[in-house]
């Protein structure tokens, strides 16, 4: 889950990394009152979840109210690639002295947390990594032991810090750390991290949140669907909110099986045999017939899928249950599209006695249902 900035900021203020003054606003008028009470330059942000805000306009800069009044009345009425700004949050511009990178991420190779650092803040850490790499400081975070002091006054050291700063800049290193871990973070990010003749402030955030996390934080868990705009369809976001593993394709054939992988294995066959996917859908391990239903339900329900193609293994979730499934699915919608099932192992005839008796039709390949199912779709 991606957190907006203003997010992110209000966990990183609690966890006493500095940040510059600010409030959010959703109306011209709130914006412009707090620049008055400020009495310096502002800052115009857009709160959307998405990176390169500044390059696409959503980033604007104000010295007086009224120009906060008017900038923030314009990006309230404009979408950023393709994601209406519905949220403003104008904070004190800062004076930087320098720019600094600063972000903790997972590396998937070593199962650890891993900081990455850079004396060229401002800039897509990708960029710094191709062009200037001298200046990236990596330390990999050993999981049991996690980030010692020494650890972070290392940091800052190499990143060209002594005394009073070191120290001050080692702090902000060992609080994100806190911040990604009790947050279960994906990515942790300050960039940039500004150097001030007063310290050290974070001018930007990112956090994303591990979602299989969230049960952990509960008042993270309660805008996880706010999170999903302009990242996913409506229908895959109802997915979500069914907990159904759903991702809608620009076919007409739908498409669900039982396992990444076998679901996967499924559109390909169907795109060899000349098909075209409308979705993927991952039942998982175990799914019941109410799942199952559940499931073929919202599929069918879509107006372009002109038929379906269900392919299981039965081992956890059992072949007559995924018939009972399919089954009562077709007789509550009353809906008669074209169903093909493939499915083999646990309770396999008592499965396909279930649908036989129902009139729909069943393979023992794969390649034979994908071409029933392609031919199927083509009459209709």
């Amino acid at each position: 889950m991606k957190l907006l900035e203003y997010e992110a900021k209000e966990l990183f203020n609690k966890f006493s990394i500095p940040i510059p003054k600010g409030n959010i606003v959703t109306d011209p008028e709130s914006a412009k009152k707090f620049a008055e009470g400020l009495a310096k330059p502002v800052v115009i942000k857009a709160q959307i979840p998405i990176g390169g805000r500044g390059k696409a306009g959503g980033i604007q800069f104000a010295d007086t109210p009224s120009q906060a009044y008017s900038l923030t009345q314009q990006m309230l009425n404009q979408k950023i690639r393709e994601l209406s700004v519905n949220k403003i949050l104008i904070e004190e511009k800062i004076l930087i002295k320098k720019e600094i990178y600063l972000g903790i991420t997972v590396d998937r190779n070593s199962k650890s947390y891993v900081i990455l650092t850079s004396s060229s803040g401002g800039m897509d850490i990708e960029e710094i990594a191709v062009k200037q790499p001298e200046k990236i400081v990596k330390k990999i975070i050993e999981p049991i032991l996690g980030l010692r002091s020494y650890h972070a006054i290392y940091i800052a050291k190499h990143l060209g810090y002594s005394s009073k700063k070191m120290i001050d800049l080692a702090s902000i290193i060992l609080k994100l750390y806190k911040v990604a871990f009790e947050t279960d973070a994906e990515l942790a990010e300050i960039n940039p991290l500004v150097e001030t003749e007063e310290g050290f402030i974070a001018t930007d955030a990112r956090l994303n949140v591990d979602n299989n996390s969230l049960y952990r934080h509960k008042d993270l868990e309660e805008r996880l669907f706010e999170s999903y705009e302009g990242e996913l369809t409506q229908r895959e976001i109802e997915a979500r909110k069914m907990d159904l593993v759903y991702v809608e394709l620009d076919g007409d054939i739908g498409i669900i099986g039982n396992g990444a992988g076998l679901t996967m294995a499924t559109l390909d066959t169907v795109m060899l045999n000349g098909g075209k996917p409308g979705n993927f859908l991952d039942l998982g391990g175990g799914a019941n017939p109410d799942r199952i239903s559940k499931a073929i339900e919202f599929v069918l329900m879509d107006e372009h899928i002109k038929s379906l193609f269900v392919n299981v293994l039965g081992g956890i979730t059992r072949c007559d249950d995924t018939a009972k499934g399919i089954v009562n699915a077709q007789k509550k919608l009353g809906i008669n599209k074209p169903i093909v099932v493939r499915m083999m192992g646990t309770n396999e005839e008592e499965g396909k006695k279930i649908l036989s008796d129902a009139g729909i039709n069943s393979y023992d390949t794969m390649e034979a249902a994908a071409d029933r199912i392609v031919k199927l779709t083509e009459g209709i």
